[in-house]
């Protein structure tokens, strides 16, 4: 059994979570490889010179969006497109001077929408954790910052078909951390909030918020080395007032098998 690698202690016998929830990117799939993948393969000239340290670092800029565009897609600003664009030519722009704009900008999103979802993958802790929580018969499900329909193609083409319940931010009209997204996934796998487990790779969206919420919220932290502790791209703006770095520890596990010891002992 794997052990946390801090936070609080896990939930009493009395607490133990019935059911459990997970983030989707960077959770359960390996979002961040399958867009360094992507990108690379992509031809584009205007990168042809940079070698791998520069690659390691284009793909760097793109996949943690620093400028946010991606919370500007949550808020409505931004179409899922147009965060895209944005944030390459932010990436781009670092290597090239270039413009990426009209037609450039427009084959480049097909062209990385058609080939990203041959990159996604499923972590190699998810489906040995699935099949246990199988065996002990507890409701699992997703909750995600991004649209129902897309996430479900991408849990389907990283065959995760199996996890058949499904919010997103379409589903209740609102991202994390409003709490009714969380709720709502607690609902659909049947479990009082206070009895479902919120496990993501974000401390402040996904275990914070969740547990504001009244769930039991985990952070997943798959480098160990306690980064990533605020918002993560792609996994929602934290509003103004919310706690930040100051929020009380969650639990904080390094692996999905880690999960397990949060679940009532199997009889």
């Amino acid at each position: 059994m794997h052990a946390p690698v801090g936070g609080s202690p896990t939930p009493d016998a009395g607490s133990a979570p019935e059911g459990v929830l997970f983030d989707i990117d960077d959770t359960l799939v390996d979002l961040e490889q399958a867009m360094g993948h992507t990108l690379q393969a992509i031809p584009d000239p205007a990168l042809s010179h940079l070698g791998d340290d520069d690659w390691v670092r284009y793909k760097a800029l793109y996949t943690t969006d620093p400028q946010r565009h991606y919370d500007r897609f949550l808020a409505g600003e931004l179409t899922f497109e147009e965060q895209r664009v944005h944030r390459v030519r932010h990436a781009r722009a670092v290597f090239t001077p270039e413009p990426f704009l009209g037609r450039v900008a427009e084959a480049w999103v097909r062209a990385y929408e058609q080939m990203l979802p041959h990159h996604f993958r499923a972590y190699d802790d998810v489906l040995p954790l699935l099949d246990e929580l199988d065996a002990r018969r507890i409701p699992y499900g997703a909750v995600s910052n991004n649209v129902h329909d897309y996430q479900r193609a991408k849990l389907d083409r990283a065959g995760l078909g199996r996890v058949r319940v499904l919010v997103g931010i379409d589903t209740v009209g609102v991202a994390k951390p409003d709490p009714a997204i969380y709720r709502e996934g607690a609902r659909l796998i049947g479990t009082a909030p206070s009895r479902t487990l919120y496990v993501g790779d974000n401390r402040l969206v996904d275990a914070v918020g969740a547990r504001d919420a009244g769930l039991l919220g985990v952070w997943l932290d798959r480098t160990g080395t306690g980064r990533g502790s605020g918002v993560d791209s792609g996994t929602g703006a934290v509003p103004p007032g919310s706690p930040g770095e100051d929020a009380p520890e969650v639990p904080r596990i390094g692996d999905l098998v880690a999960v397990l010891q949060f679940l009532p002992p199997v009889r």
